[in-house]
């Protein structure tokens, strides 16, 4: 596989292209990838695309915090939940998908759930959010969240005027779910939660993307950690070009955003 230190770079450059933008890594793509074309089908490739996250995410990351969109108790929340099931999905992983057939359709059916959920918001999308992102594609400012209230009842915050809010345990639940379906998946549980933040809780992509960034890349530390545990590390060549592909991809649109500010 001497074109791999070219091909697998480009691959995972478009993908973090595209995926940065709704604060997700794009591993969810990067998954079905290895496994379909790389030929990657052990459980080794969970942790792999775990190292991917962490390579390639940081970047995402700092941008959000440095734009003031970073929303640091939803992200402690997201983790708490990931961190939580991570280990548990790991185990379903290597005790009962290690025959490709049944990973495969495992992966089928994630990736029909993710694309059924951005299809019903794309199609019906909540009033309030689409009059937002309208205001903030014509003024090509994303603003500042600001948290107004926090309870174990209720979490609210004000962002461009308006007010939203989001009940913690149940994202916590619900963080918790996506962190066992990711860890046998192997993906930090970001493009699950991230329709669900918006469909669901009806929060903005713009308010929630840091967050779901920083809780993938926390989940993916526990992911590698899990699988090498159980005798499934890393394939490090494969998830370091994955991730410095990746990685370009976030930085350059990052970049592109910032000097097409009516594309943001």
């Amino acid at each position: 596989m001497d074109l791999s230190v070219v091909f697998i770079p480009i691959v995972a450059f478009v993908v973090g292209f595209v995926c940065s933008q709704a604060g997700v890594s794009g591993a969810f793509l990067l998954l079905p990838f290895q496994v379909s074309v790389l030929g990657f089908i052990s459980p080794s490739v969970n942790a792999t695309n775990f190292l991917y996250n962490i390579v390639a995410i940081p970047s995402g990351v700092y941008r959000y915090w440095k734009e003031g969109r970073m929303m640091w108790i939803l992200a402690l929340i997201i983790i708490a939940g990931y961190l939580s099931g991570i280990y548990i999905g790991s185990l379903i992983r290597v005790n009962y998908l290690l025959n490709p057939k049944t990973f495969k359709l495992f992966i089928g059916v994630v990736l029909l759930y993710i694309g059924a959920r951005l299809l019903l918001s794309a199609i019906n999308p909540e009033k309030r959010i689409k009059k937002l992102d309208e205001r903030i594609v014509d003024s090509g400012i994303k603003g500042v969240v600001r948290i107004e209230k926090i309870s174990f009842k209720i979490v609210s915050f004000d962002f461009w005027n308006e007010r939203y809010s989001f009940p913690p345990l149940l994202t916590f639940m619900v963080a918790l779910a996506i962190g066992i379906i990711g860890g046998a998946y192997g993906v930090g549980g970001g493009a699950l939660m991230s329709p669900l933040l918006v469909t669901f809780f009806n929060l903005p992509i713009h308010t929630i993307a840091g967050a779901n960034l920083l809780g993938t890349f926390a989940a993916s530390i526990i992911g590698i950690g899990s699988f090498t545990a159980l005798g499934y590390p890393p394939n490090l060549k494969t998830g370091l070009l994955l991730g410095v592909g990746g990685l370009a991809g976030i930085i350059l649109e990052r970049d592109f955003k910032s000097s097409f500010p009516k594309l943001r």
